[in-house]
């Protein structure tokens, strides 16, 4: 009888395992048709699976097709399949789900074993179950949600495999995951983490992304370097473990270093900030005024539009070099001389006024500091705030903890915000603009030292007193209204303009650098030597009227107050205005309005919009090859003589210049009241490029003008940079002569009398 009850007890038991197991089913297929009517939470429409909703970066393109810069919310920017190298492929395979190609987005032995190993064998997600979860799903709570949401996963994964390929899911995969430090995508973690577009990851490079992609924040490279290692070396065994590489190779490969080649993309690093910033700002603008076809506007945070510009990121790479280099060193001298003042015996208020000019008194100072606390951005916040003015001002003299610029990197450091500003006021500020003369294209933007600490664009947004530069428009009237030559002689005695004449509040009697006169010189003589005296003689008898109005033509925006002093260069105006007026010659006299941006797309590669610049013939040819004749003179014998390998002092002294030009250059230097502002416009046949140094204050100068001048403080970063695009055999920058027109009746070689013989001595400081 006992052996019959157990044989029944069995038979109920049975029963009921079915039963349950059997039910546990029908849950599951329930909870699945119940997860798929969205009971617990909506799932993505078809529409949704074919264009899931991506924030997409705005890219930047030079003109020799490289990525120059990103706008972005997330900074992703797309790739396909085939832009991925196939060791990223394997390493990603044979990381994350070995079996991708052979189920159809649910790998269910992988599945039974996670849950029969908990865990512990590896996990049971595939590569299209990590991808929905990335699109669709988000984070969960507790098990209920973590149950739902993982049926939504399988649902989504299943509705991924149906409507894309293998190699499209592997491609978004990448495209979607996070890698951190702004690198959202595969391509954007190649360029930020090495410096390489994805088709050029190396097996090692690839098997640390693919790493990362177990958890970026725990994997930071930038961080955990160590830990990343390791990782690295996992994915590199799971490589050859699936006989993606051999043991050999695999062995070799986890000795190697991550060797990481750091590039940050964001408004502060990168190439060509202060031109991107530019370029930000007309974007905003330009969207206000081209909508969508449906009336929504773009958004060049989010949209994936492709701005193709007219830099050239090889120039843009060597014009910062060359600022650098240049700026460096000569900071570290400015720096000896402020250091020298405060060291004085006689002048102990000097110390109270570095790094302004000797010039001021410390009430001028005061006046100074006021304005630029009030300006800066600590002051903004805290009157918005209602903090009142008294406690502000005392904020600025309480230390707080801060971060520096240095040429030899940020420091961490404490100071109070007021001597931080007199900190930075002591540092020089330089801009660099390069056009391609015969289409207007800028080629070259370099608006200051570090975007991050100055902000403030010397290109566009700022105008200074140009000095000399101004000068070869003056000469320009004088040979196109009134016919002369440029072997007209003039003379070189103190000249006065009467006050009547042009209404002025008194007579002008401008004078030579160093007080040189006499005897007569021609005029080529006279701007390749910067004589002031011979200018004012030109400007009265062209006009200031007509020079005031060839500016305008030559593209010069600027209001300029027809007056005598103008001669000089006492007008305020942009290096984007002086270099976009003075290329005009190196372009037959033909004015190009300056052009930055070639055309804009949408992420689909549809023309948005393609741009194009205006042009208007200003001189003829023949006067604007007289003028490039007359500036090539100022680097032949003048104020630019150092490019050419010597430089004059004013003991006549002739000394070796590390710049040994020997092709055809037509440039101009300026140098303006208490060497505030030194200026150098050089042009060769195809490229015109224009450079300013100076501080942010005007009373922040040199003391002397031998150190002050265009010609030793802007005149070496065109030399250098001209330097490594010369030495670049991909560039095509012209080392030919200017071109000559067919019928020239104007006389350009003049006899030199006696005068011109002897020479100024004085070459570098005539500006």
């Amino acid at each position: 009888m006992t052996k019959t009850k157990t044989i029944v007890n069995f038979k109920k038991y049975t029963k009921w395992l079915w039963r349950i197991f059997l039910g546990g089913i029908a849950l599951i297929f329930l909870l699945f048709f119940l997860t798929s009517l969205g009971l617990f939470g909506k799932l993505p429409t078809f529409d949704q699976l074919e264009n899931p909703n991506s924030d997409l970066a705005t890219q930047l393109i030079s003109e020799d097709g490289k990525t120059i810069g990103k706008f972005f919310k997330e900074n992703r920017t797309p790739v396909q399949y085939k832009d991925l190298p196939q060791n990223l492929v394997n390493a990603l395979i044979a990381t994350e789900d070995a079996r991708f190609y052979k189920h159809s987005g649910i790998d269910f032995y992988a599945t039974i074993r996670a849950v029969a190993f908990m865990g512990s064998r590896g996990g049971g997600s595939t590569i299209t179950q990590q991808l929905s979860k990335q699109l669709f799903t988000g984070g969960s709570r507790n098990i209920i949600e973590r149950l739902t949401q993982k049926i939504k996963e399988w649902i989504i994964a299943i509705r991924l495999e149906n409507r894309y390929t293998k190699k499209e899911i592997i491609a978004m995969y990448f495209n979607r995951y996070d890698f951190l430090n702004q690198a959202v995508g595969i391509r954007s973690a190649s360029r930020i983490y090495f410096g390489l577009e994805p088709a050029k990851l190396s097996q090692e490079q690839s098997a640390m992304l693919v790493g990362m992609l177990k958890n970026s924040s725990l994997y930071n490279p930038l961080r955990r370097s160590e830990k990343v290692k390791h990782r690295r070396n996992v994915v590199l065994k799971q490589m050859e473990k699936y006989k993606f590489i051999s043991t050999q190779l695999k062995d070799s490969l986890q000795k190697t270093k991550l060797n990481l080649d750091v590039h940050k993309e964001d408004t502060n690093y990168g190439i060509a900030t202060y031109f991107r910033e530019y370029i930000r700002k007309f974007m905003i603008r330009w969207v206000k005024d081209n909508p969508k076809k449906d009336g929504s506007a773009y958004n060049i945070y989010r949209d994936g539009l492709k701005i193709y510009v007219t830099i050239d990121s090889r120039m843009q790479k060597y014009a910062e070099e060359a600022m650098q280099q240049h700026m460096e060193n000569l900071q570290g001298e400015f720096f000896e001389y402020q250091k020298s003042r405060t060291k004085s015996k006689r002048n102990k208020w000097q110390e109270k006024i570095v790094p302004f000019s000797t010039d001021l008194k410390i009430a001028d100072v005061d006046k100074i500091m006021n304005r630029a606390m009030k300006n800066s951005e600590r002051w903004k916040k805290l009157k918005k705030a209602g903090v009142s003015e008294k406690e502000i001002k005392i904020s600025f003299h309480k230390k707080t903890p801060m971060k520096i610029f240095s040429w030899k990197g940020n420091i961490d450091t404490i100071m109070t915000p007021y001597d931080s500003i007199k900190y930075y006021k002591t540092f020089l500020r330089t801009g660099v603009m390069s056009i391609e003369p015969q289409n207007g294209h800028v080629k070259v933007w370099v608006g200051g030292i570090n975007h991050e600490h100055f902000k403030y664009d010397a290109v566009k947004q700022q105008k200074r007193q140009v000095g000399s530069t101004f000068k070869p428009l003056v000469y320009a009237t004088a040979i196109n209204q009134l016919k002369y030559s440029p072997c007209k002689k003039m003379s070189n005695t103190p000249y006065t303009v009467p006050k009547e004449k042009y209404g002025m509040p008194k007579d002008w009697t401008p004078e030579n650098a160093g007080k040189k006169y006499g005897g007569e010189h021609t005029l080529k003589y006279a701007l390749a030597n910067s004589i002031n005296v011979i200018s004012a003689r030109l400007i009265d008898e062209a006009n200031p009227q007509n020079v005031a109005k060839l500016a305008k033509n030559l593209g010069i925006e600027t209001k300029i107050e027809a007056n005598p002093s103008i001669a000089l260069g006492a007008v305020d105006l942009s290096l984007f205005e002086m270099i976009g007026a003075l290329s005009t010659f190196a372009n037959k006299g033909m004015y190009i309005k300056p052009i930055a941006i070639l055309r804009i797309e949408d992420k689909n590669g549809t023309v948005l919009q393609n741009f194009s610049t205006t042009r208007r013939e200003v001189v003829s040819e023949e006067i604007a090859y007289v003028m490039l004749n007359l500036m090539e003179g100022v680097t032949q014998a003048g104020s630019g003589v150092r490019l050419r390998g010597t430089r004059k002092h004013r003991e006549n002294v002739v000394t070796g210049s590390p710049y040994k030009f020997t092709n055809a250059i037509a440039g101009k230097t300026g140098t303006t009241q208490n060497q505030s502002d030194g200026w150098f416009m050089g042009m060769v046949p195809n490229l015109a490029t224009g450079v300013w140094v100076g501080a942010d204050d005007r009373s922040v100068h040199f003391p002397t003008v031998r150190r002050g001048q265009g010609a030793s403080m802007a005149l070496p970063i065109w030399a250098l940079m001209y330097q490594k695009m010369y030495a670049d055999s991909t560039l095509n920058v012209s080392d030919k002569p200017f071109r000559r027109p067919r019928n020239l009746t104007i006389e350009i070689k003049c006899e030199e009398n006696d005068e011109d013989k002897k020479t100024e001595g004085d070459n570098d400081f005539n500006n």
